[in-house]
């Protein structure tokens, strides 16, 4: 198993204020950053008003939180005076809205697992309420579709009680939210809440691990993980994390 990813953050002041990085970067998705003295796919772009990490293929645990943790310590000399917000989901004030970047997001549809249907684009409760993602990219041969359901049991559904963010869910990261690439999933439910702990890092290898190992009947929990997942149902999570020995952290 290799494993990428591709977490994005909001960036904080001094003062705790919410800034905007459009500007800080000059680089998007389809013109990444390569950070200068690092191995190819280390990379800084914009999206929307978050900072997005890109970093290459990990083979091991520890080889994926010294990927996620350097790009993020090496983002920092484009980013002075500024430090990373914990949060998943915020509103950001006004005068970080004005520019036409700024309401741009969900270009690219994603796809639901479970359904085989497109997510509809997201469509947030205030204008300037915007969310980070901390998307998973799998390497594996598996069925692109098993392995994302997998992943709502043994990633998804502990997420309900370890990421306080609840309120990205509200746009994103509903279940079997993903994106089928060369190399296999791109799991996107859930938020960044792990990039910020190694501990957090460690679980989502091992987590991705097991789901990907797992002889689970998982079509038959779809009702509960669905439950868990959009309901914010903290009941059921516990429910479904007993049963089935989940990891939390």
């Amino acid at each position: 198993m290799r494993l990428g990813a591709d977490p994005e953050t909001f960036l904080v002041d001094g003062s705790g204020k919410h800034i905007s990085a459009i500007g800080f970067i000059n680089a998007d998705k389809w013109n990444p950053l390569q950070i200068p003295d690092m191995p190819q796919g280390f990379t800084l772009q914009e999206d929307n008003v978050s900072l997005e990490y890109g970093i290459p293929p990990a083979s091991s645990a520890e080889e994926f939180a010294s990927h996620i943790q350097s790009v993020m310590e090496r983002s920092k000399q484009w980013i002075p005076n500024l430090g990373f917000s914990n949060l998943s989901c915020t509103i950001f004030d006004k005068d970080q809205m004005k520019h036409p970047a700024a309401h741009v997001f969900g270009c690219e549809p994603d796809f639901n697992a479970w359904t085989g249907e497109t997510n509809m684009p997201p469509q947030p409760p205030h204008p300037f309420m915007r969310s980070a993602g901390g998307h998973i990219h799998v390497e594996t041969k598996k069925d692109p579709a098993h392995v994302v359901k997998m992943m709502d049991l043994y990633l998804g559904v502990p997420s309900v009680l370890m990421d306080k963010g609840s309120e990205r869910r509200k746009m994103y990261g509903k279940p079997g939210a993903h994106r089928v690439k060369s190399y296999g999933p791109e799991y996107r439910v859930l938020s960044n809440f792990w990039i910020f702990d190694k501990k957090y890092i460690q679980w989502v290898w091992d987590q991705t691990s097991r789901a990907l190992h797992s002889k689970v009947d998982i079509n038959s929990l779809k009702d509960f993980i669905h439950i868990a997942i959009n309901e914010d149902d903290k009941t059921m999570a516990e429910a479904l994390i007993n049963e089935y020995n989940l990891q939390v952290v």
